[in-house]
């Protein structure tokens, strides 16, 4: 599929290609996997449920393991828990979790607050040691598990869904009765680094790959969404049935619905008693579910949202590879929008741009996300960043935005993060930002940018074939932000070391500025400086009076390489590498001065160069 791409008056194509180039092999790569039986009883009438585990761990480690930990989300809303603490102390506090000068988890009552807590746990029938410490739970094994073994583990827990403050919870501002997620006691990563216990403080996420076997019990008057596929369509209806057969609900007042979800690392669901369901089978594609509450009021958007998720989910299955599910729920719920597993939760009660947009952003998660799991807590610009600039280039196709540059925005909001001072590394933990403004900006729109800056360096084929390649390489893994740049390295021929460490790094800032423009004899010599401590390669493009125009192309000594000439219709000369450690490069065009009318850095504008003045020279009146 062809990207229509413009920006400063030049057209660029985004297109995606094949590479033959064998796929890189991480001989001493492992990692863990679970399985999940899990049998739930939910009371609709009071919000607390029960359920038992039956976990299989599969250590794939080189080490043996004497203990594993549980993430108990819930236990996060409830007064005096980090998240609650944190909401209170950060300067500038999330709207919806903070209202009136005043944290909403501080206000709740035993009633409302969320819990989850293991009642029994056993490890392969011996009983073992537990400690909860607020979401974490610390569990002491009775016999270690060996590298390359397996070990059962079987819990009964109990919880209450607190009222809906962030991603879960009852009963939302829309006034949708469950949004389940984060819901269940769910095993902690071990990897490379060792254990992953974060607390859940208010970030994102980092899951075990497995499969899950779901059981959900409630009142029978409940529609589910879920991850997964529903094993019982013929039990439930509503519109999980075959056309034209018959339905055979049990008798009594609940509904049991059975879910499968292979090869995940996370399940959600959602319920509600006025969800309609609607779904459309996509030629050559996933079913695709729709649950969104029975108002008039939304019935319009939804159903015209419908045909909009079958073409984006079209747009990213050719510009980053096949969405490997059979089918993808868009659930009414949540606090804003939030990604699952084959599923997403939104808000629904939006103006119609605003909901295919975060039904793209959602759905593009699953890619980003939900295939390639990277660990959202350490590296959130690889998640939300990726995210964003396909989104970007989606919502710009199937909404027919005709944007010259759809990045627009995303580079003036991280202009606007360095002139405030505020900036952090991309390095830091996601809990770690002092403001979620900084955070936000960071790994959405600075994660962008790392994007659609590595097309200006690599060329924008190259950026559509790394995606294309990084996607079949690191598919239900658990990809590091050296793998994106090692695939990058690999598709286009250019080092990339220097860029992965002052963009993701540091906060060092890009500044190339045209120094001087000046006659030299019958030529013209033209002097570029760099000014910010960040290298780059440099385009220039050089405009005559008689309206001809030819460019420059200074490439990074560091890079090792070039990019192909992203103007094919205008001629490019290949001017020497420019080291980093000089500041100024200078080089001579053999026209002379009267006939220069501008002189510009970059006119792609995909360079994030945070000073645009210094860029253009034109002679004075």
């Amino acid at each position: 599929m062809n990207i229509p791409f413009k920006s400063a008056g030049f057209a660029f194509i985004l297109f995606t290609l094949f590479t033959g180039i064998h796929a890189q092999t991480n001989y001493s790569y492992w990692q863990q996997h679970v399985d999940y039986k899990m049998e739930v009883f939910l009371n609709v009438e009071n919000y607390q449920y029960t359920g038992t585990q039956n976990l299989v761990y599969t250590n794939n480690s080189p080490d043996d393991l004497r203990r594993v930990y549980f993430h108990m989300y819930f236990n996060a809303f409830q007064p005096g828990s980090e998240m609650d603490i944190r909401l209170q102390n950060i300067p500038d506090p999330d709207g919806r979790m903070f209202v009136d000068g005043k944290s909403r988890i501080a206000g709740l009552k035993p009633d409302e607050i969320g819990y989850l807590r293991a009642s029994s746990l056993t490890q392969d029938g011996e009983k073992v040691s537990f400690n909860m410490e607020g979401t974490v739970l610390e569990v002491v094994l009775a016999k270690p598990i060996p590298s390359g073994g397996k070990s059962t583990f079987n819990m009964k827990f109990e919880g209450q869904v607190p009222i809906q403050i962030r991603r879960s919870g009852r009963n939302n501002s829309e006034g949708v009765a469950l949004s389940m997620s984060q819901w269940y006691p769910k095993l902690a990563e071990y990897d490379f680094e060792g254990w992953h216990t974060d607390p859940y403080i208010g970030r994102e996420f980092h899951g075990v790959w497995g499969d899950f076997d779901v059981k959900l019990t409630l009142d029978k008057k409940y529609v589910v969404g879920a991850s997964g596929y529903l094993q019982n369509p013929q039990e439930i209806g509503h519109g999980y049935e075959s056309p034209g057969s018959k339905v055979k609900k049990p008798a009594g007042k609940t509904l049991t619905w059975h879910f499968k979800a292979p090869m995940v690392h996370d399940f959600m669901w959602a319920a509600d008693p006025e969800y309609i369901h609607d779904s459309l089978k996509m030629e050559n594609g996933p079913t695709l579910h729709f649950f969104y509450k029975n108002k008039p009021e939304l019935l319009e958007n939804w159903k015209n949202l419908q045909p909009k998720t079958a073409e984006a989910m079209t747009f990213f299955n050719e510009n980053i590879g096949t969405y490997p599910y059979e089918q993808y729920s868009v659930i009414q719920g949540g606090d804003g929008g939030m990604e699952y597993a084959m599923s997403t939760l939104i808000t629904g009660d939006r103006k119609f741009e605003s909901l295919v947009g975060v039904m793209i952003h959602e759905l593009a998660h699953s890619w980003f996300q939900h295939v390639l799991a990277t660990n959202e807590l350490k590296h959130p610009w690889m998640d939300e960043g990726f995210t964003q600039f396909i989104s970007s280039l989606c919502m710009n196709e199937v909404m027919n935005q005709q944007q010259e540059n759809p990045f627009e925005s995303t580079y003036n909001s991280y202009f606007s993060l360095v002139q405030s001072g505020k900036e952090q590394p991309q390095t830091t933990h996601a809990d770690r930002y002092n403001l979620n403004a900084a955070y936000g900006i960071s790994a959405y729109n600075k994660g962008s940018i790392f994007l659609s800056q590595l097309g200006y360096i690599i060329g924008q084929d190259k950026l559509m074939e790394t995606l294309r390649r990084y996607f079949d390489d690191f598919k239900f893994k658990h990809p590091v932000p050296n793998d994106i740049k090692r695939t990058a390295e690999n598709v286009s021929g250019i080092d990339l070391d220097w860029y992965l460490i002052d963009w993701t790094e540091t906060t060092n800032t890009i500044d190339y500025g045209i120094k001087e423009v000046q006659a030299e004899d019958a030529k013209t010599k033209i002097t570029l400086e760099r000014i910010g401590l960040m290298p780059m390669p440099v385009d220039i493009l050089v405009v005559y009076a008689d309206g001809t125009r030819e460019t420059f192309y200074s490439p990074l000594r560091m890079m090792r390489g070039q990019k192909d000439n992203p103007y094919p219709n205008i001629e490019r000369t290949v001017l020497p590498d420019w080291p980093w450690a000089y500041p100024t490069l200078e080089y001579v065009i053999d026209k002379p001065l009267s006939s220069v009318q501008a002189v510009v850095i970059d006119p792609s504008q995909l360079m994030a160069d945070i000073n645009l003045e210094n860029n253009i020279w034109q002679p004075s009146e």
